[in-house]
């Protein structure tokens, strides 16, 4: 269910804004709208926070896995010197690892003509003898032996030949390149190389002694941020002649406890309900079960509009459904159930994400043992009778163990995926007029419209798909129907003239017959449900025919290994697959039926974050 909100802007003295703004974090109930992007406080915090985010990633890069570290404290001010101390040395380390990578490039840059002192050429040049030196080619080098004036003295034998010119630099179009001589010599370089290697892990010491105090760094990053937010905010209350205000929106459940912080703070404020303009956040308080499907719109980021519709029940049905569908193995879905079984064990408490992997792989057990899949083999189901007792042999994989034939056990799982699909998509129809009817919103009959396409083009895609009979003059009839009815409905809406509506809904008439279109193929596009399964089955029967061949003397390990390695893969894959194809049909589909968008943004109150 989604909350309702109640649009409330507070009144306060301008002397008071300090206080009026503490107070309000403290009250933690009110969203703020149209908070400050910047200000200098807020600045001045970010830097803080980028230093100590920066100090955060450096303690966590010397901590393995399995190390165990001891948290220790600090007060205030030996931890400042502790975040300063850790700056200055991973500032110093990032300059000499710079300068590291660039010495290094030096010097395997000299390092094939040998070690030499630049200076004593230097010093030649002074008395007199310029030197320039030259890489080449043997050929070239040779003919620029013979057709140069200047003393050509070879230093290095190679495929590329290191010699220097006495005297004169060699002429252009020579062939041979310029080589630049170094600032510092071959054992110098190594020196400051080893040199820098060694300050560098210095530092790494001096940072690896700051690790204990990781969680001091997280609490004081946790505070940062409530500060940003807090300046922010208080640069968003506004001044106007000595009075301060500030809007934003406050759950209807919660608008007493602001009620009371607003009395107990001496403010002025007017409480309203959202206006078509407004746009208030979303507050989804998901009632009993329905909240362990939470997790995956977190993971997904989806938030509907306040205005939308909250499908979070139905999407757990069908999307739970869907899952076990496209997995499709009833051997998958126990893997899945010892996942949980481990999580549940390993916290001593179900999450709603465990609670969640429990429904989903025992609906995945479910769906298997129906369809008599398990790991895929036709062995496992042959094997074991009592399996044989769990297949409706209408929608089974194994066909020829259940005795049956095999294009009508294939239809029959089509026909139950277009089932599926009209189901959901008449199930958004409803929902719609359910909604609209109390608000005497005349565009209920639009959804009655494309609730009768939905149900007659239905009998469509089964004729075309697997051969079901058809009436099609009632299917051209009836949609012709639906269409009708969207046309004339379809932009009629509360205080909107019948006749304008009218003419509003008319004047989309190509885009309507796009979408009934569409529609026939919304149904269509379930089929994938069963695509999908299908192929994961293959490529599970694939493995399992490509390890059974190598189970034989020396190469069974071999074998066991193609096995499970390819049913890895493919359970990876599956997993893939629900969320290319399992979420969109609720979000796309189902929800596209619904007329949702998904346009919201979370309700985040402004409230004390940081211990």
């Amino acid at each position: 269910m989604i909350e309702q909100m109640k649009k409330i802007t507070l009144f306060a003295s301008e002397k008071n804004r300090l206080e009026t703004i503490s107070a309000l974090r403290d009250c933690g109930v009110m969203h703020i709208i149209d908070l400050a992007a910047k200000s200098e406080a807020a600045m001045s915090e970010q830097k803080a926070l980028s230093s100590l985010e920066l100090v955060l990633s450096s303690l966590d890069e010397k901590v393995g896995k399995k190390d165990k570290v001891e948290d220790l404290e600090l007060d205030s001010s030996r931890f400042d010197e502790m975040i300063s101390s850790a700056l200055s040395a991973i500032e110093e380390k990032k300059m000499l690892q710079d300068k590291l990578l660039r010495l290094k490039v030096e010097r395997d840059r000299i390092a094939p003509y040998g070690d030499f002192l630049p200076e004593d050429i230097s010093l030649l040049s002074d008395r007199g003898i310029k030197l320039f030196f030259y890489t080449a080619g043997k050929k070239e080098k040779e003919a620029i032996a013979l057709d140069e004036e200047n003393t050509i003295i070879t230093l290095k034998e190679g495929k590329q030949v290191f010699f220097c010119s006495v005297g004169h630099p060699l002429k252009k179009g020579s062939g041979a390149t310029l080589f630049m001589l170094p600032e510092k010599g071959l054992a110098e370089l190594s020196a400051e190389i080893l040199s820098s290697e060694k300050r560098i892990e210095e530092l790494d010491g001096i940072l690896s002694s700051f690790v204990p105090y990781r969680k001091m760094v997280r609490k004081a990053i946790s505070k940062r941020k409530e500060n940003i937010v807090f300046e922010r905010a208080k640069s968003t209350l506004l001044n106007d002649e000595g009075i301060i205000h500030i809007t934003g929106y406050v759950p209807a459940s919660l608008q007493q406890d602001f009620k009371d912080c607003a009395k107990e703070n001496g403010w002025a404020y007017l409480i309203d309900d959202p206006s078509d303009e407004d746009n208030p956040p979303t507050l989804i308080k998901y009632k009993g079960f329905v909240r362990i499907v939470k997790p995956v719109f977190d993971i997904l980021g989806t938030v509907p509009g306040y205005r939308e519709s909250d499908i979070s029940s139905y999407f757990l049905v069908f999307f739970s459904l869907f899952f076990a569908m496209i997995v499709g193995d009833a051997g998958y879905g126990l893997i899945f159930l010892l996942l949980a079984i481990f999580m549940n064990v390993r916290s001593k408490k179900a999450s709603d994400l465990n609670i969640l992997i429990y429904v989903l792989s025992i609906t995945t057990i479910v769906w298997g043992a129906l369809t008599g899949t398990w790991f895929g083999s036709a062995a496992i189901l042959e094997g074991f009778p009592f399996l044989q007792r769990l297949v409706i042999p209408a929608i089974t994989n194994f066909p020829e163990v259940m005795g049956v034939d095999a294009d009508w056990a294939q239809n029959m799982v089509m026909k139950f995926c277009f089932i599926l699909g009209a189901v959901q998509l008449s199930l958004a129809c409803v929902l719609n007029i359910i909604h609209k009817v109390p608000k005497k919103d005349l565009s209920w009959v639009a959804d009655l419209g494309w609730l009768i396409d939905i149900v007659l083009l239905y009998f469509l895609v089964l004729y075309l798909v697997i051969g079901a009979e058809c009436n099609f003059k009632a299917v051209v009839i009836g949609v012709s129907i639906g269409f009708v009815l969207v046309c004339v409905f379809g932009a009629q809406a509360p205080g909107v003239p019948f006749v304008e509506g009218l003419k509003a809904g008319l004047g989309g008439f190509f885009t309507t017959f796009l979408n009934t279109v569409s529609c026939f193929s919304n149904i269509m596009s379930y089929i994938r449900l069963f695509a999908v399964g299908m192929a994961s089955l293959a490529i599970a029967q694939s493995f399992n025919d490509m390890g059974a061949g190598l189970l034989g003397g020396f190469t069974i390990p071999l074998g066991l290994l193609v096995i499970l390695v390819g049913h890895a893969l493919n359970l990876v894959m599956g997993l893939l697959s629900v969320v290319v194809h399992g979420v969109r049909l609720n979000l796309l589909e189902f929800s596209g039926q619904l007329g949702m968008e998904w346009s919201g943004y979370n309700y985040e109150p402004f409230k004390k974050t940081a211990e």
